[in-house]
């Protein structure tokens, strides 16, 4: 089968994990140790989440004020680049020496008339206080909301419309080799609608799950599995009665609220996947991720 697997952020740093390399590498490792026996039957396909990464190079150009902060499309290109590297070494250890490898930096196009322009909402980089947050928000133009105790920036979510190096892909996976892209949502770009054909960066965040379900479709993906740090889907999360959804349908998913934060896109571009494919989609963790595959564990969502 081919598949694509959705990293989530767990796979890179666990919560409350300090954010070293060293961390870092030692959960790709782990990561690594999970999907290589799946490379040996099954092509596949890898993105991963960034918000982490990005929130410390944000923190880092925080420190250093000689020059503006880098926009998050370049932060998103530096973490796909840096994050893709980790995969390719950790994954090469353990697979032959023959099986190649290749991170594409990968640019998704958005809407300039997607409605989360007019309602930023993705929480990005450091905390600040409310007083710190105004003069921010004079200066730069930033938008903040409040988080816990204090306030952060937050920028548009907008839904991936088209991969730019969809072509490249493809051709890279039927020359087998293994393909890890659309990290983190993908690099948001659009046309400018005032000028002909200039192509420019966007100030936002793709969800990863959104982005990741478009390449499966894209590339024809059998199966489109996001590996995450909870067992899979569940109803009355965080309650005595909790249980987990073992199989399920689209239409029935759609039935039930999930966190818009938290499981509630993960669900949502599941449910896209298997409308528009017809395929089978997973929601469970990285540790099973062999059973996931072969279909007795996390939650599977298909057709019917």
């Amino acid at each position: 089968m081919r598949i694509v697997v959705a990293l989530g952020g767990n796979a890179l740093l666990k919560r409350g994990e300090p954010m070293t390399a060293d961390v870092q590498r030692e959960n790709v490792q782990a990561a690594a140790r999970a999907l290589a026996p799946l490379a040996t039957d099954h092509q596949l396909v890898l993105s991963h989440g960034n918000g982490p990464q990005v929130g410390l190079l944000a923190l880092q150009a925080a420190c250093y004020t000689a020059v503006e902060p880098y926009p998050l499309d370049v932060l998103d290109a530096q973490t796909e680049g840096m994050i893709g590297y980790l995969i390719e070494q950790e994954l090469g250890n353990l697979l032959p020496f023959d099986v190649p490898f290749a991170t594409i930096l990968t640019m998704i196009e958005v809407y300039p008339g997607d409605p989360a322009f007019t309602n930023p909402t993705k929480f990005v980089g450091p905390v600040y206080t409310r007083t710190d947050a105004d003069r921010i928000a004079r200066e730069k133009g930033w938008i903040f909301r409040q988080d816990g105790d204090s306030w952060r920036r937050v920028v548009p979510s907008p839904r991936p419309q088209r991969i730019f190096e969809i072509r490249p892909i493809r051709w890279l996976l039927e020359q087998g080799t293994m393909v890890i892209c659309a990290g983190g949502g993908g690099i948001p770009v659009m046309y400018l609608p005032d000028r002909d054909r200039t192509l420019t960066g966007v100030e936002a965040v793709i969800d990863k799950d959104f982005a990741s379900a478009l390449l499966a479709k894209d590339i024809g993906a059998d199966l489109f599995v996001m590996a995450t740090d909870v067992q899979g889907v569940y109803l009355n999360w965080g309650t005595c009665d909790a249980h987990l959804i073992r199989e399920s349908t689209p239409s029935e998913l759609k039935n039930y609220p999930f966190p818009a934060g938290s499981m509630g896109p993960k669900v949502e571009a599941a449910c896209q996947f298997v409308e528009e494919t017809g395929k089978r989609a997973a929601i469970g963790a990285l540790a099973d991720i062999q059973a996931i595959v072969a279909g007795d564990a996390g939650t599977q969502v298909r057709a019917v």
